[in-house]
C-alpha cells in the first residue's frame, strides 16, 4: 500500500505528517514554509508512493467556512494542479492545534518547547491524518 499525506496549510508555516505504508499510523514529517511547500511536496512524492493527500479544512463551530479559507482554498487548487496524479480530500481541522497542544503537554514537553509553533503544526497535522484515517475505516 502507500501511504497517505496530510497537510495543515497556514499562511506562513505548513505542516505534514504522513501515514506508514499499511495507513494505520499517522506521524508528524515536517514543518516547512508555506512558500516552499509545493517543492517540498513534489520531492517527497519523487521519493516515496503517496496514494491520498489529505488537507485540513477549517471550519467554524456552526459548520460555516472559516476565515482561513480565503487562504486554503488557492491552496488546494494549485495543489491540484501541482500534483494531478493524487487524489486530494478535505477533512474538517477543527480544534486540531488545540490537541496538538495539549498533546504536547501530555507528553511532558518543557513550556519553551510547546512554544514551537513549527512543532504544534505537524503535530495538527498527523492529528489531521489520524482522524482521516480513523474516520474511513
Amino acid at each position: 500500500m502507500a501511504r497517505l499525506l496530510a497537510i495543515d496549510y497556514g499562511r506562513k508555516r505548513t505542516g505534514i505528517a504522513v501515514s506508514d505504508p499499511l495507513q494505520l499510523i499517522a506521524t508528524p514529517l515536517d514543518t516547512v514554509s508555506s512558500a516552499q511547500v509545493f517543492d517540498f511536496l513534489k520531492s517527497y512524492v519523487a521519493r516515496e508512493e503517496v496514494e491520498k493527500i489529505i488537507v485540513g479544512y477549517p471550519l467554524t463551530l456552526k459548520n460555516e467556512a472559516s476565515e482561513a479559507l480565503m487562504y486554503v482554498n488557492p491552496f488546494l487548487k494549485k495543489l491540484q494542479k501541482e500534483l494531478p496524479t493524487i487524489p486530494v480530500v478535505t477533512f474538517d481541522e477543527r480544534f486540531t492545534s488545540k490537541m496538538a497542544f495539549q498533546s504536547m503537554i501530555d507528553g511532558g514537553l518543557k513550556k519553551k518547547q510547546r512554544q514551537d509553533k513549527a512543532m504544534v503544526d505537524k503535530i495538527s497535522a498527523a492529528i489531521i491524518l489520524q482522524s482521516y484515517m480513523e474516520w474511513i475505516s
